[in-house]
């Protein structure tokens, strides 16, 4: 099939997956120049902002083309972007502790991290669920409880405060100067020509093997325009050093199957992959059936039936 700028579709698939492969194949080449696709239930919904895709139809003879359903509403809505900011020769990266004022950003982030992973399906998060659980009064101190953490880029060298967790310098003189078309869209609340350009959430955990707490990473992302300069590396690195310095015996994440870019990176800092383990989730409805579960007696549970 072919499919024109602007032109948006869904494909019905039992078997979505298959289909994947082949949009990124495109997208990698430049056949494509933007495009947003996710999952719901399992439908791969593909919108193409610009460029053309020819490809041939899935080798699932169940896959089917139908009309594209509304756009989600986009976390900011009314947010104009403004031309690129340029970096060009020096940049400096601080990870620094969050705070409510960073919320609006964490939002977005989460977002484009949904987008990327074909997750926006299961995104529910709002301002005042982040604010609320985030960022509650009187706030636990850090690595003890959730902990947001924000990677800010500046212009100008930033000195280090209580707040910073790492930071390195990036020398840009050896590549062109780096545009990011939405620094206006990400302004750190730090002011001083800062711009947000990721964040980290993790919490303590608990291995009962070594009889340590742990710290689990549960999202981890650098906006497209920063990533490949070692930031990733520099913000898991700063994570893992201050778990290992407050005698955490180890850190942990998930990452996706598919990912094979990441699941290289992570490797390469030393991490184990863990391929025999599966991620076992109770949540939503499957999860508030169990409400008050708890307390019944046994007579109770005989009287409606048998337990299941």
């Amino acid at each position: 099939w072919l499919v024109r700028p602007t032109l948006r579709f869904v494909i019905r698939s039992n078997g979505p997956w298959d289909v994947r492969p082949k949009i990124l194949k495109y997208r990698r080449s430049g056949v494509i120049d933007s495009l947003k696709f996710y999952f719901k239930g399992k439908s791969l919904y593909i919108s193409i902002c610009a460029g053309h895709l020819v490809t041939e139809q899935s080798s699932n003879p169940s896959c089917s083309v139908s009309p594209y359903p509304p756009t989600p509403i986009p976390p900011n809505p009314g947010t104009k972007m403004a031309a690129p900011t340029t970096f060009s020769g020096e940049a400096w990266a601080e990870l620094r502790l969050a705070d409510a004022r960073d919320v609006p950003h964490i939002h977005s982030l989460i977002h484009q991290m949904a987008e990327f992973e074909l997750l926006t399906d299961l995104f529910a998060a709002t301002h005042e669920l982040l604010a609320s659980t985030l960022f509650p009064t009187p706030q636990p101190a850090p690595f003890t409880s959730f902990t947001a953490l924000i990677l800010d880029l500046s212009p100008s060298p930033a000195s280090a405060s209580a707040d910073t967790v790492g930071s390195r310098r990036l020398d840009l003189s050896a590549s062109s100067p780096l545009a990011d078309p939405e620094a206006a869209a990400f302004p750190s609340p730090r002011g001083g020509g800062r711009v947000t350009a990721g964040f980290v959430i993790c919490f303590p955990n608990y291995s009962t093997f070594l009889a340590k707490p742990g710290l689990y990473v549960e999202d981890i992302f650098v906006r497209a325009p920063w990533r490949r300069r070692g930031l990733g590396r520099m913000m898991l690195s700063a994570v893992a050093g201050r778990a290992a310095e407050i005698g955490m015996g180890r850190v942990e994440w998930c990452v996706l199957d598919w990912n094979q870019n990441a699941i290289d990176f992570y490797e390469g800092m030393g991490a184990e992959v863990f391929k025999q383990w599966r991620i076992c989730r109770l949540t939503g409805a499957a999860l508030d059936k169990y409400k008050g579960t708890g307390t019944g007696s046994q007579e109770e549970e005989d009287a409606g039936g048998k337990a299941q």
